[in-house]
């Protein structure tokens, strides 16, 4: 039986490209400085990539999940034209709140609660124990801590922005995320 692989669970808003709130057309897109590099390392050490995303915005009726998927089908050829595809997207559409009836409820994959993660782990043949989670929030850092995720970092990445022309990113903000890579043991990938 092969080994499990570990995983580099990322969230997206925030952490893979600047959140201007209910981000969901490419021309809306600034990734975060640093994001592919990042994921490159994480590869060439033997991690998978997997987006975690909580999506309140089609539980509100900003968008549907047809443009959701749209979007999200576009970011992976992103991920893949730099080199680093994506083993998988997992994301929560629901919201207590939400506007859509459908969509509004309380539920097991949104974060904090760690369903996205557990799913991913069940679907990917992923080992948790040695896997990272980088999040910008709490919620993302304590689905992380649910789940078993072997280490869970919380990163700021960006220091201000006025507008999607005026970002300021943190000088280096995912080094503690390339330390705790490194610090995990290269696996056959």
């Amino acid at each position: 039986m092969p080994e499990r692989s570990p995983a580099l669970f990322l969230d997206r808003d925030g952490i893979i490209n600047v959140n201007f709130g209910y981000v969901v057309h490419a021309e809306q897109t600034v990734f975060v400085e640093g994001i592919f590099g990042l994921c490159e390392q994480a590869l060439t050490a033997g991690y998978r990539l997997v987006v975690v995303t909580n999506q309140a915005g089609i539980a509100r009726g900003y968008y549907s999940e047809a443009a959701f998927h749209a979007y999200m089908g576009w970011m992976q050829q992103e991920f893949a034209e730099h080199g680093v595809p994506l083993a998988g997207v997992y994301f929560c559409p629901h919201h207590p709140e939400g506007t859509v009836e459908r969509y509004r409820k309380v539920c097991e994959c949104r974060k904090p609660a760690p369903g996205m993660i557990l799913r991913a782990t069940v679907e990917l043949d992923l080992d948790l124990a040695s896997s990272v989670l980088v999040g910008d929030k709490a919620s993302d850092i304590a689905a992380g801590e649910a789940a078993g995720v072997g280490r869970c970092l919380q990163v700021e990445a960006v220091q201000s922005m006025s507008d999607p022309q005026h970002v300021v990113f943190k000088a280096d903000a995912f080094a503690p995320v390339r330390e705790a890579l490194l610090a995990s043991p290269m696996r056959a990938g």
